[in-house]
C-alpha cells in the first residue's frame, strides 16, 4: 500500500484505477490530503481495519473492490476466494454493508466460476465498480427523500461523519443536508466532535466547509445544551447496521443524542441505504459492537493524556432503540414506526 501527498481537484473517497484502488487516507485529514493505493486484498484489509477508509457504505465498496483485487492476484479461485472473503470480513464486525458487498461478490463468482479465468476477472472487477456507482446514485436518492424533512431556517445537528467520505460520494446524513441546501433551504449545521476518533471535527467539518455550508463544531457533551435551546430543527445521522425492529447501530454517542433529542421534541432521523438493514436480526441487542484500541482514548494528537495503567473501554458503536428514531431515510423511501413493517415494505419495493 503506497501513499501519495496530492490534492486532487475533486476528492474521490475510493476509485478503481489501472494502478490499484486509490482512496483518500481519512486518518490524515484535515491537515493533509493524502491518497493511498491498495494493490492487493491484504492491503485493502489493512486499510479498512486501520480506518484509512471508514463509514459503512464506503467500507462496503472497499470490500467489493478488495475481493476484485484478490481475484486478479489468484490463479486458483476455488481455493482462494473463501480466504480472500474471510480476510476482508474479519476487518470490522459492525458495519453490515461490508458483509453485504462481500456476499454479493461471492455470489457472482459462484454463478460464473466455470467461465475462463480472464472473463471471471473482468466480470468481478466490473461488479466492484458497479457497487461504487450504485452507492453514489443511492445516496443522491436518499438525499432527495430526506430533504423535505429538514426544516428551513433552522440548525441541523449531526454526529460522526456520514458524508462523501463515508460513502462512494455525496453521503447519507450529509447527503440529506446537501440536498436540503440544493433545494434552497437556509440551514446551518452543528457538528459533534465525535470522540474519541474525532470524525466530526476532522471529517464532517472539512466536508461541509468545502461545500460552503455554515458549520459549527461543538463538543459531544454540548449537544444537550443546544437541543434544549430551540435552535436545532432536527438531528440527522448515518448508521452502520439497522435491525429489523428499527434499532440503529451508529458511532458511539449517537444513543445519547437521540435520547436528548426526544426529551426536547427534536426529530431524530437516520439516513442509511437498504444495504445497511439487517433484517435477520430481531433487535439491536444482537448487533456485534466493535471494540477499538485503548490508545484512541488515552492519546490525543500523539500525546498520552491518561494515567499509566488505567483501564479503558472503547466501543466504536452504540445502539439507539427504535423508540427514539423518528424516521429512517433510505433510497427507496422513508420508514416510520412500526419499523418491523415499514422496513420490510421498503426492502420489497422494486
Amino acid at each position: 500500500m503506497t501513499s501519495t501527498a496530492l490534492l486532487k481537484q475533486t476528492v474521490e473517497t475510493i476509485e478503481w484505477t489501472p494502478d490499484g484502488v486509490v482512496m483518500i487516507d481519512q486518518t490524515k485529514l484535515p491537515r493533509e490530503t493524502v491518497f493511498v493505493t491498495c494493490r492487493t486484498y491484504r492491503e485493502m484489509a489493512d486499510a479498512i481495519r486501520n480506518m484509512v477508509i471508514r463509514g459503512a457504505p464506503a467500507i462496503g465498496v472497499a470490500g467489493a473492490m478488495g475481493v476484485a483485487l484478490g481475484v486478479l492476484e489468484s490463479e486458483d479461485l476455488d481455493t482462494e476466494i473463501p480466504v480472500i472473503c474471510d480476510t476482508l470480513a474479519r476487518t470490522r464486525p459492525t458495519a453490515v454493508n461490508l458483509f453485504w458487498a462481500i456476499d454479493r461478490m461471492k455470489n457472482l463468482y459462484d454463478s460464473i466460476r466455470t467461465l475462463p479465468l480472464p472473463e471471471i476477472r473482468n466480470r468481478m472487477v466490473a461488479e466492484a465498480k458497479l457497487v461504487r456507482e450504485e452507492d453514489i446514485a443511492i445516496n443522491e436518492a436518499m438525499g432527495a427523500n430526506g430533504a423535505p424533512l429538514v426544516p428551513d431556517g433552522k440548525t441541523v445537528l449531526t454526529h460522526c461523519n456520514a458524508g462523501a467520505l463515508a460513502t462512494a460520494g455525496f453521503g447519507t446524513a450529509l447527503g440529506v443536508i446537501r440536498a436540503a441546501v440544493r433545494e434552497g433551504k437556509k440551514i446551518d449545521v452543528f457538528v459533534d466532535e465525535t470522540r474519541p476518533f474525532l470524525q466530526g471535527t476532522r471529517l464532517t467539518a472539512w466536508e461541509l466547509q468545502r461545500d460552503g455550508i455554515q458549520t459549527t463544531i461543538i463538543t459531544d457533551n454540548m449537544a444537550g445544551h443546544f437541543l434544549k435551546s430551540g435552535r436545532i430543527g432536527c438531528v440527522v445521522v448515518g448508521a452502520d447496521r439497522i435491525a429489523a425492529n428499527g434499532d440503529v447501530a451508529n458511532k458511539v454517542g449517537t444513543y445519547s443524542v437521540a435520547v436528548l433529542a426526544k426529551e426536547n421534541n427534536v426529530p431524530f432521523y437516520v439516513a442509511a441505504p437498504i444495504s445497511t438493514l439487517d433484517l435477520t436480526l430481531e433487535s439491536g441487542d444482537q448487533i456485534p459492537i466493535e471494540q477499538r484500541p485503548e490508545k484512541e482514548v488515552t492519546h490525543l494528537g500523539g500525546v498520552h493524556l491518561a494515567p499509566e495503567g488505567v483501564s479503558v473501554a472503547n466501543p466504536a458503536f452504540d445502539v439507539t432503540p427504535n423508540r427514539y428514531v423518528t424516521a429512517i431515510i433510505t433510497e427507496k423511501g422513508v420508514a416510520r414506526a412500526p419499523f418491523n413493517k415499514s422496513l420490510r415494505t421498503l426492502c420489497e419495493k422494486g
